[in-house]
């Protein structure tokens, strides 16, 4: 399985090229601020072809490089419906102020092919399955991707802004709920395996069994379920 991270220009945000090794075909997870022309060399070196980019969630600096890319390989982008609104105006997912702040002369345009996801469907693409989980309260459509590894490898858990190594994604954000991060933790995140390598949005990969044992706010979450 390759797996190659690309920490974005701002934010650091992690931009994930996935392919299972056997073609040359990859999907691209969450594209965000310098990284389309960083992309093709990844493409070059791997010989890989993108064939659909899918996004954890419609924030900006996940969301920042999605057209070009998507319209430089004519791929389509996949998105959780409750997200599809940032996607026509990420704007809206910024506080007021930032929201001003990034408005002067801030130009978007939507990718050309936009595609849905639902959540426990399984995608299969770039002969791989991803099962998708949605998981709100970072954002109403923030989702995971879950797949197997290869062979003796572990599972994978693209995690995007829900859960991190040590943390978990900002709930404050127009659109973000405490109580829903707090079911989404306890029922999407919880029931995973310890063996479960996580790919956050930002930061350090991670397994779901140190999160359970470190990560303070799975752990007051477990506790509650426990009580």
């Amino acid at each position: 399985m390759l797996i190659e991270t690309i920490v974005a220009d701002a934010f650091g945000t992690n931009c994930y090229v996935v392919a299972d090794g056997r073609s040359n075909e990859c999907l691209v997870i969450d594209p965000g601020i310098g990284i389309a022309d960083r992309l093709d060399e990844v493409y070059h070196r791997h010989h890989l072809k993108p064939v659909a980019v899918m996004l954890t969630h419609g924030h900006l600096d996940h969301t920042f490089s999605v057209t070009p890319v998507c319209r430089n390989s004519e791929i389509p982008a996949y998105i959780h419906p409750d997200d599809s609104e940032l996607l026509r105006d990420p704007l809206k997912g910024f506080s007021a102020n930032m929201a001003q702040m990034m408005g002067a002369g801030f130009e978007w345009t939507e990718p050309d092919d936009v595609a849905t996801l639902t959540d426990h469907d399984t995608i299969e693409l770039a002969g791989m399955k991803l099962q998708v989980q949605h998981a709100p309260g970072h954002t109403p459509g923030s989702a995971m991707f879950n797949m197997r590894g290869r062979g003796d490898e572990p599972p994978y858990s693209f995690t995007g802004d829900v859960l991190f190594a040590g943390s978990i994604g900002r709930t404050d954000l127009p659109g973000g709920s405490m109580e829903e991060m707090t079911r989404s933790l306890g029922d999407k995140v919880l029931p995973m395996d310890d063996n479960v390598v996580i790919l956050p949005g930002h930061g350090p990969r991670s397994t779901i069994g140190d999160e359970r044992r470190n990560n303070r706010f799975l752990k007051s979450v477990a506790a509650q379920r426990s009580s």
